[in-house]
């Protein structure tokens, strides 16, 4: 018997706040891999961990905010916890490896699509691992062809958004491929889920409901929201993570164009008399050095 599954228990709130967070961790971290890469400053290989950190982050977040709204009626669901942490961590390595290529490899077509490839697994790496972390009274099982769907939207919307990040200037820009970051592991997500079903071992009666899985899931979201909102706090900070170089140097120039000209030196007026004088003065005063021919003639 398969149980009944309901994926959006909540309504349209779980998706948007899921959709949201995935753009916020996207848009963080795309925009600090195209800050590594027009830049050739130290701390190139932080800006890339931080922007690993925040894509998987935000990958995490939106994947168990969305599990918030997944219900099946005839069964409690749990989630592991070290699994689930372990999903987190899938998600920053490998998302990290494609960000990483991008950053030290340069953006030309070949290195983009494999950090696109890199990319995409790390959503759906990070996706099936935590649904490997939810417990029921009963066994998920997969539709095939629907699984290979969501891992093709996750590259190809992954690979997408990292070529706008490093290809297209301009802080809108940087919004644009967020948004195409979250439409990536969203879209992901959904597919995914909708590949699920639930075979039931035992059929319970409502008084023996567990937990619901928001009181589970919230308390792991502390953590990753609060590196979200530090990671973007730092960014507002930086003008080349909020600017582009060339924006950035554009504004320097503009406000030194605009800055008034130093006054002119103070003239130096000559001591008098002048010191050859001066010397000349002594001299006379002083009369001819003593064994010297004039002395004698003196």
């Amino acid at each position: 018997m398969y149980g009944t599954i309901e994926g959006f228990k909540y309504g349209a709130a779980t998706p948007l706040a899921a959709y949201l967070m995935a753009c916020l961790g996207g848009a963080l971290g795309l925009r600090c891999t195209a800050r590594s890469v027009r830049t050739q400053r130290p701390g190139k290989a932080g800006w890339l961990a931080l922007g690993s950190a925040s894509i998987g982050s935000g990958i995490w977040t939106m994947h168990f905010i969305g599990m918030m709204g997944f219900h099946v009626k005839e069964t409690p669901i749990d989630f592991d916890l070290p699994i689930s942490l372990l999903s987190l961590a899938v998600a920053i390595v490998v998302v990290g490896i494609g960000v990483f290529m991008v950053g030290y490899r340069g953006t030309s077509p070949g290195v983009l699509l494999s950090a696109g490839v890199f990319t995409g697994l790390g959503i759906v790496g990070m996706h099936y691992t935590g649904m490997s972390a939810m417990r029921v009274e009963g066994r998920l099982e997969y539709s095939v062809p629907v699984v290979l769907l969501s891992v093709l939207i996750a590259v190809v919307a992954g690979t997408a958004a990292l070529w706008a990040a490093v290809t297209l200037q301009g802080f809108r820009a940087s919004l644009s491929s967020g948004l195409v970051m979250g439409v990536a592991v969203t879209g992901m997500h959904y597919t995914g889920m909708a590949a699920v079903s639930v075979r039931l071992d035992n059929v319970l009666s409502p008084s023996v409901r567990g937990e619901e899985p928001a009181a589970l899931i919230l308390p792991m979201l502390i953590g990753p929201v609060v590196f979200l909102v530090i990671a973007g706090t730092i960014i507002m900070f930086d003008p080349l993570l909020v600017l582009d170089e060339d924006e950035w140097n554009k504004k320097k120039a503009d406000r030194a164009r605009r800055k008034p000209p130093p006054p002119p030196p103070r003239p130096v007026w000559p001591t008098w008399p002048p010191e050859e004088e001066a010397a000349r003065a002594r001299t006379s005063r002083q009369g001819p050095r003593h064994g010297h021919q004039e002395y004698r003639e003196w």
